[in-house]
């Protein structure tokens, strides 16, 4: 499973998982309750600083980006004209409101300020070192197991629909919107459940094989250091300045 941005040697990338999970989830749950449109810009300005520390991949960075407001686009083509609210423009029946685009605005700088941090913080460490992580913060061993099992073997898994998908296109099948494809599609479904579970047993026979015993095993604990205490605590301040700027907003 690829993980474009955990190698690198930035200072985002030497931080201790742990410290970054707790700074990352204390900013996610602030920014998602922010309202005011010039606190969340601050708060995207924050998360490209983050980025820029991390010195992450500029065309990977991107393409997640790409995806994320790929969705928020389709915001802006519904949002500004049906919520109720001033009218700003107006063409024909369409009526564009100054509330309708303030929340497509709040929803876009919301979205890409949290996306960004996360990269930011947990993206810059590896799949193996938040599973550790996790479980250093006292979060429930098994949780943590299948968590790690989950992620790990996607990649399997759409690796075996695409040999099932190859299959089907080899054997003439074209879909359409039949019975013959719906019921050709459950078939798949049905046996990409059943490959599933057959991969999953002979992968735990072979994580027992290998002396798994429902834990994984780290060769050296970390530690959290000075400069770890001290990133929590710049990201934790910045985030308890952006509460108090939305209180002072709200209460203008």
């Amino acid at each position: 499973m690829r993980e474009p941005f955990a190698q690198g040697d930035s200072i985002m990338h030497r931080l201790d998982a742990r410290a970054k999970l707790v700074a990352a989830v204390v900013y996610a749950f602030v920014v998602a309750l922010i309202g005011d449109v010039r606190v969340l810009a601050l708060a995207l300005a924050f998360a490209a600083v983050l980025l820029l520390l991390a010195r992450v991949d500029g065309r990977a960075l991107l393409r997640r980006l790409l995806v994320v407001n790929a969705f928020i686009a389709f915001l802006w083509l519904f949002l500004p004209w049906s919520v109720p609210g001033r009218v700003i423009v107006e063409w024909g029946a369409l009526r564009v409101t100054h509330e309708g685009v303030l929340l497509a605005l709040r929803l876009t700088l919301r979205c890409n300020a949290i996306v960004g941090a996360l990269i930011a913080l947990l993206a810059t460490s590896s799949l193996v070192e938040l599973a550790h992580a996790l479980r250093s913060l006292r979060i429930p061993e098994k949780l943590v197991v299948v968590l790690f099992l989950c992620v790990r073997y996607v990649a399997l898994i759409v690796d075996e629909y695409g040999r099932l998908a190859d299959a089907m296109k080899v054997r003439g099948f074209r879909p359409g919107t039949n019975r013959h494809t719906y019921r050709a599609y459950a078939n798949m479904l049905g046996a990409l459940v059943v490959r599933s579970y057959d991969r999953a047993g002979r992968v735990h026979e072979a994580m027992v094989c290998r002396g798994f015993t429902g834990r994984f095993p780290t060769l050296k604990e970390p530690r959290l250091r000075a400069i770890d205490a001290a990133a929590v605590s710049l990201v934790v301040a910045f985030t308890a300045a952006l509460v108090v700027l939305e209180w002072m907003a709200i209460t203008r």
